[in-house]
C-alpha cells in the first residue's frame, strides 16, 4: 500500500545526518514548502517539492491524500512517567496553597502518594489507563513516548508496571519504550536506608527485569533527600551490567551532582537538568550525553528557574525536550505547549524546540528509525492546521494536530472516530 501525502504548505524534514543535532544545527529543519511525502508501507520512499514527488513512477498508483498545513515527524517524547493509578490532586491543592516540594513530600505526597495506589492496582487497570493515555498522546501528534516505572518500588510493582507497559504496546499504535526507574525514591519501607534498598533493586528487581527483558533503560532521581551521586553511579553502573542503559533526572531541584555522575556512566540523556553548571555541561560534551529539558514540569510547578537552554546549545550539547507527564508535576501529554514552553521560557528558537522534539527526542531514545522525513525512515508523521511551523510555538493551550500517522498509517484524524488504531476508549484521557 502506497499513499502520497500532498498539498503540505511547510514540510519540515530535517534532512542531514542521522545523529543529534547540536549548536547552529539544531535550527535546521530541512524546510520545505508546497510538499509531499511518498510513503510505501511503513517507510518513507520519498520527501520533497510536490512536483517532484508526484512525479516519481512509484507515485503513480499510490493513494493521494491532501492534506494541507504543516507536516513534519510525529513527535518523539523521551521522558514520561505514563504509568500511574490516580492523579495527585492533594499536592496540587497543597502546592497552590504555598506549600513546598519538601513540605508536600514531608506530609505523605509527592512520588510516595502514588506508590499506595500503584500497588493497589491490578496490571489490568494500568494497562486499561495507559491505553487511554496512549491515544491522547496520538491525538496530539506524539508517534514515540518512552514510559517509565518508579511508582511501585518494589519487585512485584515494579514487574506489575512494565509489564502493563509490555502489554498495552501491543495494543495500541504509539511506540512506548520501556524505562525502569526503581531509584526514583527510596520507598516507606526502607526509609532513611537508601544503600539497603539498592542492594535489594540489585539482587531482587534487576535480575527479574533482565530476564523477561522488560526495559531498555534504567533511570535514577539524583536529588539532596532521594539518591546521592555516588548511588547513581552505582545504580546506573549495575543497571548496565544487566543490559539496560543509563539514563538519570538530574540537577531538577538544586546542583546534586547527578550531572556529572550520569555523564560518567554513559548516560544517553540527563533530565532536567535545570540547575546544571559549566562543570556540568563540559562533563556532557566529554560523554556526548543529551539534555533532556522538561520545561512544562516547572511551569505547572509554579517556578521561576528553567533549563539553561541556551547555554546547552551554545556549548553545542545537543537539546531534546520532552513532556515529563506525570501525575504529580506535569499532568501534560502534548509537546505542543512543551514547544511554546521551551521556546517562551527557556530561550529556544523555533526551529531549535522543533528539533528537540523530533529528531533530538529519538536520539534520547537511541531511536535511528524516526525523527526525520526521508527515505527509508519510518513514516511517522504529524500534520497541523497551520500555515507556519512557527505558529506551533506561538499559539498554545490547544491541539491543533489534524492527522498522525504511525508506521504509514493514519492513527488520528480530526473529525473521524474511526482511523485505524484508534478506539473509542482511547478518546479521551483517564479521569
Amino acid at each position: 500500500m502506497k499513499t502520497i501525502y500532498t498539498g503540505i504548505k511547510q514540510l519540515l524534514a530535517f534532512t542531514g545526518e542521522n545523529s543529534p543535532r547540536s549548536g547552529h544545527a539544531q535550527r535546521e529543519t530541512g524546510l520545505i514548502e508546497n510538499a509531499a511525502v511518498l510513503v510505501s508501507g511503513d517507510k518513507i520512499i520519498a520527501a520533497g517539492p510536490r512536483r517532484i514527488v508526484e512525479s516519481l513512477p512509484e507515485a503513480a498508483d499510490a493513494e493521494a491524500i491532501e492534506t494541507g498545513g504543516i507536516c513534519l515527524p510525529a513527535f518523539i517524547d523521551s521522558h514520561t512517567h505514563a504509568v500511574f493509578a490516580e492523579p495527585r490532586l492533594k499536592d496540587f491543592s497543597m502546592r497552590t496553597a504555598g506549600a513546598s516540594y519538601a513540605e508536600i513530600k514531608q506530609a505523605g505526597g509527592g512520588i510516595n502518594s502514588s506508590i499506595g495506589a500503584v500497588r493497589a492496582a491490578s496490571a489490568e487497570d494500568l494497562e486499561k489507563s495507559l491505553l487511554i493515555r496512549a491515544g491522547s498522546f496520538i491525538k496530539a501528534g506524539t508517534g514515540t513516548a518512552e514510559v517509565k516505572s518508579g511508582y511501585g518500588l518494589d519487585r512485584d510493582s515494579e514487574l506489575k508496571m512494565l509489564k502493563a507497559i509490555k502489554s498495552a504496546s501491543e495494543k495500541t499504535p504509539l511506540t512506548m519504550i520501556p524505562t525502569l526507574l526503581a531509584a526514583h525514591s527510596v520507598p516507606p519501607e526502607f526509609a532513611g536506608h537508601a544503600d539497603d534498598y539498592l542492594d535489594y533493586i540489585e539482587k531482587e528487581i534487576f535480575p527479574s527485569v533482565e530476564k523477561e527483558g522488560l526495559a531498555k533503560f534504567a533511570d535514577i532521581f539524583c536529588e539532596k533527600g532521594y539518591f546521592s551521586p555516588a548511588q547513581a553511579k552505582r545504580y546506573l553502573n549495575s543497571a548496565r551490567k544487566h543490559g539496560m542503559l543509563p539514563k538519570a533526572h538530574v540537577e531538577q531541584m538544586s546542583r546534586s551532582g547527578g550531572t556529572a555522575a550520569a555523564a560518567a556512566c554513559g548516560a544517553i540523556s540527563a533530565d532536567h537538568a535545570d540547575y546544571c553548571a559549566a562543570e556540568d555541561i563540559a562533563a556532557m560534551k566529554d560523554s556526548g550525553t543529551i539534555a533532556a529539558l522538561l520545561p512544562a514540569s516547572n511551569y505547572f510547578l509554579g517556578l521561576k528557574k528553567f533549563p539553561p537552554a541556551r547555554e546547552f546549545i551554545q556549548a553545542g550539547i545537543p537539546v531534546a525536550i520532552a513532556t515529563d507527564f506525570n501525575p504529580g508535576t506535569c499532568p501534560c501529554l502534548n509537546m505542543q505547549f512543551v514547544i511554546s514552553c521551551a521556546c517562551v521560557n527557556c530561550g529556544l528558537a523555533p526551529e531549535e524546540a522543533l528539533c528537540a522534539a523530533t529528531i533530538n527526542g529519538a536520539k534520547a531514545l537511541g531511536l535511528e528509525d524516526r525523527g526525520m522525513i526521508m527515505p527509508g525512515m519510518r513514516a511517522d508523521l504529524a500534520f497541523f492546521d497551520y500555515d507556519d511551523y512557527r505558529e506551533l510555538a506561538y499559539f498554545f493551550g490547544d491541539n491543533a494536530c489534524v492527522r498522525t500517522v504511525i508506521a504509514g498509517v493514519t492513527v488520528y484524524e480530526a473529525g473521524n472516530k474511526h482511523a485505524k488504531g484508534i478506539s473509542a476508549s482511547c478518546s479521551r484521557e483517564a479521569k
